[in-house]
């Protein structure tokens, strides 16, 4: 005879979604679908999406953002940033929402770039670094000007990054009052001249 508990788990198993536990593709490699932003600043170059130049300078922030809204999930992908002067920035959104009628996006962001790689930033809402990695660790993970993968685990109040296996930041929300879902972005950072790139983007939602 069944027990109570063991109908529960059953019925609890057989509701889970079918791709509970599959990364799924976020970027077909050719198109933007399933993104949106301004396509004079994001385009698909060599595979991977792209926003900056070199040899001129970013006016301002801007993302490209997901359609769809995530709250638990391992996020993987490969960024790759170059740059030659000014602040030579970029990051990735989590449990983000644009800011109405603004360039801007508020909620968690994975940092990169020279002396922010690894760290977890609240952007245009706290505006304060969340977490930092130390410096050792970020000599050992980071392949400047090269193909890197962030790994960003975001599961209830925790949030977890690694660059290429190393693990720089774990962080715990305290704020009760901070959402715990959100749009998926890439950033560029305006005032530098800067470009970005990113490609290999896969989310595993977590039950």
């Amino acid at each position: 005879m069944n027990s109570p508990t063991a109908g529960f788990l059953a019925l609890a198993t057989l509701t889970l979604p079918m791709w509970a536990g599959e990364p799924r593709s976020l970027f077909d490699g050719k198109t933007l679908r399933g993104w949106e932003g301004d396509p004079k600043i994001w385009s698909v170059q060599d595979g991977a999406i792209t926003a900056g130049r070199v040899d001129q300078r970013a006016q301002r922030n801007e993302f490209l953002a997901s359609t769809r809204s995530y709250t638990n999930f391992v996020l993987r992908l490969q960024f790759k940033i170059e740059g030659t002067e000014g602040f030579v920035n970029s990051g990735v959104q989590i449990r983000s929402e644009r800011i109405p009628n603004h360039h801007e996006m508020v909620g968690y962001q994975a940092d990169i770039g020279e002396g922010w790689y690894g760290a977890l930033y609240d952007e245009s809402r706290r505006n304060t670094i969340l977490a930092k990695p130390d410096p050792e660790t970020v000599k050992k993970a980071v392949k400047p000007g090269q193909w890197n993968e962030y790994e960003i685990r975001a599961d209830g109040n925790r949030v977890v990054l690694k660059i290429n296996g190393f693990q720089t930041v774990d962080y715990t929300e305290k704020d009760p009052k901070v959402v715990p879902h959100g749009k998926v972005a890439v950033q560029i950072h305006g005032d530098g001249k800067t470009r970005v790139q990113f490609k290999d983007i896969s989310l595993e939602e977590l039950p």
